[in-house]
């Protein structure tokens, strides 16, 4: 498995992986799914988004953008996801890793998450493993899918 910059021919099966995670409702924010038009320019207008290809297959993606502007631009924001199919297989982290070099390529400073949902522990634990900082808690931040709230954590790294 290679992670790489996402190109055209990947788009339906990033779109899947991404509406999967919506559609669960328990760990983006978003609640519309995206379409082929929509898709394209959501992943287009990051800053940069990178797949997991296993020999063809995307089983896994990330984007990356600024969490602010001016002068507080040099802090990005991140989002991953992986195909449900294939978790447990490390991807997650792979894909994790590959950001936080991209991030600081392309000249951000500080990776900082605004809503990782407290009961979402996998990925807590890749972030605090990977040298992720809390820097606190909001209480009910998050509205899960079935409408009740859950407590959402921010984390961040230095890059």
């Amino acid at each position: 498995m290679i992670i790489r910059k996402y190109e055209e021919k990947d788009l339906q099966q990033m779109i899947d992986i991404w509406n999967e995670v919506v559609e669960a409702g328990i760990a983006f924010p978003q609640e519309d799914f995206l379409d082929p038009v929509s898709g394209k320019e959501f992943f287009e207008s990051q800053s940069y988004t990178g797949v997991a290809d296993d020999d063809g297959q995307i089983v896994g993606l990330y984007i990356l953008h600024p969490n602010n502007v001016g002068r507080c631009g040099h802090i990005c924001n991140a989002s991953y996801a992986v195909n449900s199919k294939c978790r447990g297989r490390h991807i997650g982290e792979k894909l994790v890793s590959d950001c936080l070099l991209k991030a600081k390529d392309i000249g951000f400073r500080v990776l900082q998450f605004n809503a990782v949902v407290e009961s979402n522990i996998h990925a807590r634990h890749l972030y605090e493993r990977l040298g992720f900082v809390q820097l606190g808690t909001i209480p009910g931040g998050f509205r899960m899918k079935d409408g009740h709230y859950e407590n959402i954590c921010l984390y961040y790294r230095t890059l």
